[in-house]
Parts: structure tokens; C-alpha cells; sequence
């Protein structure tokens, strides 16, 4: 087995490409070492005490290190956790089961409470994040949680390796409020979640 990676544009994480399924549906992501509790994997990498951030993926595992932690030190760590949990089909979560595959109800919980005159909008926002935006930041190692959509303001949580990054502002502001506003023209902003 092999395992390649892949630079994103947060120069504090890696996004690793194991060539086979990590997540069946969905996302997950693990920001802290009480969350990884819930997977063996991110549980071992959070072990290694230089990460901060792991987030699964359909196909990859994103990795964010610790400030002032040195690639060149971790990829091999988190190279052989990965190579250690595929090749022995280990379960990606503490049990086995599938209940852990789906996002935490924390993580689904609505931002703003909505008005329910706006379905068509948030309908439109939705199909415009799930087919035009989640390719693009998932191709950078994230993904990105709809958090609701108030007075023309819509509500986004950028997770994995795109939470934290440099760019995270621009791509929320120049790429993904640009996208919304011209196909849907009720947006007026969209606002870090």
C-alpha cells in the first residue's frame, strides 16, 4: 500500500490520499483530542502530540500540525499510523459501527434560526454549495458546514485543513460569496460560522 499526499493551501496541514475509502457518506472532523476518543485513527494521530486538527474525508485524511511542529518529522508519523490502520482494516471508529460516521448533532446545529419563507433560497444555497463548492474545498483537504441563512447573510463553517488557513477569508469572501450572489441574488454576504 501506498500512501501519497498532497500540499493545501494551510501550509500547517497535509492532506494524505491512502488510494482507497475513508468516509462511506460524509464528512468528520476532530478538533480536539477528546474528539479523535471517537476513532482509533484520529485518536493515534492526536497521539503523536504535534496535531491539532484531523479531518476524514471521502478519500483522504487532512492532517494540521501544531505550531512550529515540522513536517519533515510528522509525515512519516502519520504516514505509518495510516499505513498501520488500512492495512490491517481496522474500524475507523471506537466500535465499529457506523454510528460514528455521521457529523456530531453539535456540528449540524443551525447558526441562526431561519425563516421558513426562505426554503427555495437555502434549497438554492445548498445545491450551489454541495455541487459547486464542496468538490473544490475537499479538493484542499475541507470541507464546508451550511450554518444557516439570515436577513441575505449566509452562514459557513470552512473544517479540515481549510479552517485556520491564510486563504480561508478570500475563499469564503472573493470565491464563495461571489459564486453565491450571482446565482442567487438574495444573498448579500456570506459570514465565517
Amino acid at each position: 500500500m501506498f500512501i501519497e499526499t498532497e500540499t493545501t493551501p494551510n501550509p500547517a496541514s497535509l492532506k494524505f490520499l491512502p488510494g482507497r475509502q475513508v468516509m462511506p457518506s460524509g464528512t468528520r472532523e476532530f478538533a480536539t483530542p477528546e474528539a479523535a476518543e471517537a476513532s482509533p485513527l484520529a485518536q493515534a494521530i492526536f497521539d503523536t502530540g504535534e496535531v491539532v486538527n484531523v479531518f476524514f474525508g471521502a478519500d483522504f485524511v487532512s492532517v494540521t500540525a501544531a505550531p512550529g511542529v515540522s513536517w519533515s518529522e510528522l509525515k512519516p508519523m502519520v504516514v505509518s499510523i495510516l499505513l498501520d490502520h488500512f492495512v490491517s482494516e481496522a474500524p475507523l471508529f471506537a466500535g465499529g459501527d457506523a454510528s460514528g460516521i455521521s457529523v456530531p448533532a453539535e456540528d449540524e446545529a443551525l447558526l441562526v434560526e431561519e425563516n421558513p419563507e426562505n426554503a427555495d433560497i437555502v434549497a438554492q444555497i445548498n445545491e450551489l454549495l454541495e455541487t459547486r463548492v464542496r468538490p473544490a474545498v475537499a479538493g484542499d483537504g475541507g470541507d464546508i458546514a451550511y450554518r444557516g441563512f439570515k436577513d441575505g447573510v449566509v452562514y459557513l463553517t470552512l473544517q479540515g485543513a481549510c479552517s485556520g488557513c491564510p486563504s480561508s477569508t478570500a475563499t469564503l469572501k472573493n470565491g464563495i460569496e461571489g459564486l453565491l450572489k450571482h446565482y442567487v441574488p438574495e444573498v448579500v454576504e456570506v459570514r465565517a460560522a
